[in-house]
């Protein structure tokens, strides 16, 4: 199976409009509900065949969505029974409030991984792979449209596992990619910025008639990011401090590292860090003890999975801590020996959703306190720097 990106463009017979790159300005993401037609790029800024808000309502359909490869699926109207491959997706689906259609999920968060007013509806989607979904199930599921976010992502269930498009057509599935994570290893250029997901955030909407709660959502995400592009605007490239994503959860032997194709780059960047792997061109890729000591960050995110309960995630927090304070080859790191920890949940920085706005404020806020006071769940971590900083899970 080759990895898609899929990037939705106008319907057959409309008048494409210019489309620009306005990250900033609100206005200008509320105009892309009343486009019918559009431009895509990608960079997941795409918007066409824009829904009213109504699933199925006129003027949303058919909406075309086309892959990295060229191929094109085209809806005729919303789905009505979504499949989707784990966490990111299925989150995405309860934002927009198409929830109610999703009948089956791979990589199911754990109870109170997600915000607490989608857990109770998460936890109620039927499991149907506890890591990827066996492909006989998922071939035999009814679905009408499976939402993959791990196509070139190996045995996390991509390549490596799931079925070939012939099988997918061949069971009456329609198949969508994440863009921005899907293609992730296959862009040309390294992710700085969060409009990938929020490309797939507006494509979403659009193929679940869901097009005004999208807009809302990207809205929403806009306004914390520029927030803290504005409080960090003047604040040179050199000076800003160097950072370290550790995924505690990914095993102490060999460090994986995040590098720049991967969502937590963007998120890192955004945030105003400099992810001491963002000269490697994939999305993650196994290092070794020796590489992150020759970077020495600054700072050091604590990337811990939630756990299922603040006690239990707390734990694995302060675990990750002592490891990398009694672990001979990173005890003199720079971060370690001044307890610059940042306590921040892997899921909302590595996996694409509204969360990573929220993440970025956090992790500004932790970073640069003085210019974010009051920016949201981080404010005042920095404060705590010297322990350890609780920016959040």
């Amino acid at each position: 199976m080759r990895p898609r990106m899929d990037l939705v463009e106008p319907v057959a017979g409309s008048r494409p409009a210019r489309c620009g790159r306005s990250v900033a300005a609100v206005a200008g993401v509320l105009a892309v509900a009343a486009l019918v037609s559009g431009c895509g790029g990608a960079d997941g800024r795409t918007a066409a065949g824009a829904a009213d808000g109504q699933s199925g309502g006129a003027g949303g359909y058919p909406v075309t969505v086309t892959d990295c490869d060229g191929r094109r699926t085209t809806f005729s109207e919303a789905p009505r029974k979504i499949v989707t491959s784990n966490a990111a997706s299925l989150e995405m689906l309860l934002r927009l409030g198409a929830g109610d259609r999703v009948f089956g999920t791979g990589f199911p968060p754990g109870k109170g991984a997600l915000p607490p007013e989608l857990d109770a509806r998460a936890q109620r989607v039927p499991v149907l792979g506890k890591t990827v979904i066996p492909k006989e199930k998922l071939l035999g599921s009814g679905a009408d449209v499976y939402i993959d976010t791990f196509a070139s992502m190996g045995a996390m269930g991509g390549a490596a596992a799931g079925p070939t498009e012939e099988e997918f057509a061949a069971a009456g599935i329609k198949h969508v990619y994440l863009a921005s994570t899907a293609c992730a290893p296959r862009k040309k250029v390294p992710q700085q910025d969060l409009s990938a997901v929020e490309g797939d955030i507006r494509r979403l909407g659009q193929l679940t008639g869901t097009s005004r709660r999208a807009v809302h959502l990207v809205a929403e995400m806009e306004k914390k990011v520029s927030s803290v592009r504005t409080a960090l605007a003047d604040v040179p490239a050199a000076q800003r401090p160097s950072y370290f994503f550790f995924d505690f959860d990914a095993g102490t032997k060999q460090p994986v590292a995040v590098c720049n194709r991967q969502v937590a780059n963007a998120v890192l960047t955004e945030a105003g860090a400099q992810n001491v792997f963002a000269d490697c061109a994939s999305d993650f890729r196994p290092v070794s003890w020796e590489d992150v000591v020759a970077k020495n960050p600054d700072w050091i995110q604590l990337g811990v999975r939630n756990r299922g309960s603040a006690a239990a995630t707390e734990k694995a927090f302060d675990e990750a801590a002592k490891f990398l304070r009694e672990f001979p080859a990173t005890a003199g790191l720079r971060a370690v020996r001044e307890g610059k920890f940042l306590r921040i949940g892997s899921e909302q920085t590595t996996i694409a959703g509204v969360g990573n706005a929220d993440t970025v404020r956090r992790i500004a806020a932790t970073l640069y306190p003085d210019r974010l006071a009051g920016a949201g769940a981080g404010a005042g971590a920095g404060a705590a720097a010297g322990t350890g900083s609780r920016a959040g899970h």
